[in-house]
Parts: C-alpha cells; structure tokens; sequence
C-alpha cells in the first residue's frame, strides 16, 4: 500500500486489487457488505498509523476514487473549534482551473447578454393598439406586433442599460392603459402565429395613422 501525506490534516493511500484480495477480502463485497468495507478501512488507517503517526481521531472526510488497478482514497482529518467543524479539504490544481473557467465562462455570459425584461401585452382590437402608438411617444422601446388566436400582441423590450426600474414602470403603466399584460409564452406566438409589423411598431402604426 502506498501512502502519501499531502499536509498535516490530510492523507492520501492507494492499495491495489490484489493487496484487498491478500488481506482477506474479496473485492466486489467492500462495496455492498458495510461491516466488510469498514474492517478494510480500519485495517488500512492503523497501518497508516504506524507508518505515518496519522492519528484516526475526530470527524474525517473520506473520498473514494475507484481506479482501474485499485483504490485511491483521501482522508482530511477535521479541527474541532467552538464546536464547529473545520476541513481543509486539498483541491487538485486541475480543479482550481476547471473552477476558474467557469467563473470566467459566467462572467463573460453577463457582458454579453444585458439584463432585460420582456413583457407580452395583449389587445382584442387593433384600434387599442393604433389608439396607444398615437398616446406612446418614447420610440426607443422595442416592440413587435403579432396576431395569435383572435389576438393581438406586443412583445414589449426594456433594457435595464436605458431605464431606469421606475422609468419601466411608468411606460408599462402607459401601455396598459390600452391592453393587458399577458401570461402567453412569447415563443409560442412567434412560432404559431403572424408577424403585423417588427421593429418598432408602435412608432410605424402612429406614423401610418397620424391623419
């Protein structure tokens, strides 16, 4: 059995198949029969003991990597303090990069796509939604129309860059005034219904009926 201190809480052993297989154990019941699996680790963590005066006191952390020639298995040995438990568990250099990566990935998914709220507003007549593009005067909000179902909705885009939280909710207000606020997935309207008027339809509708 190989053994290798990796800092003063924590060890780390390898023991082969055959080794298991030596001291009376078969290789296949340390893993269903518990009794079988502990007597194994005991048997292992005296003999650490006496090679490497690594104490088997207090709450331990115990990680398991089954390999294809035998078992490499980490013990941290935990600190006790006011009552609470401190690990100091080792993390392998190939793991502090995997984690670095993903925060690196999750920062760049937030430059890359800025914070929005979209809003489904529905009309039962085109005339409300003429009515509210001649009462709508900010043309930098992004709004699409479609028609679904005997509907008509506007897909409506704040970006948190351009407004303010207040300055939504002022806008939003204005168009309600006019529809409703829908629970429809948006998707499902681009997909299955028709597309009126893209880019800024309320300033095309109040452009096309300004007379």
């Amino acid at each position: 059995m190989e053994i290798e201190r990796v800092n003063e809480s924590t060890i780390k052993f390898f023991i082969t198949y055959n080794d298991i297989e030596d001291r009376g154990f078969d290789r296949d019941e340390i893993w269903y029969n518990r009794e079988r699996g502990e007597e194994l680790f005991f048997e292992m963590m005296n003999e650490v003991n006496e090679r490497d005066e690594f104490m088997l006191e207090g709450p331990l952390w115990i990680q398991v990597h089954a390999l294809d020639k035998g078992l490499e298995i980490v013990v941290t040995r935990g600190q006790v303090s006011d009552g609470h438990v401190k690990l100091e568990i080792p993390v392998t250099q190939e793991e502090k990069d995997s984690e670095e990566d993903l925060v690196k990935d999750q920062d760049l998914d937030e430059l890359e796509e800025p914070e929005l709220m979209e809003v489904v507003i529905g009309f039962s007549d085109l005339e409300d939604v003429i009515s509210l593009s001649k009462s709508f005067s900010d043309d930098e909000v992004e709004n699409d129309l479609y028609y679904f179902e005997g509907t008509y909705y506007l897909h409506v885009i704040f970006r948190y860059e351009h407004y303010t939280e207040d300055e939504q909710d002022d806008r939003l207000s204005q168009m309600l005034e006019y529809g409703y606020e829908s629970d429809i997935s948006i998707h499902r309207v681009k997909e299955y219904g028709k597309e009126i008027m893209l880019q800024h339809a309320l300033k095309q509708f109040r452009q096309t009926f300004s007379s």
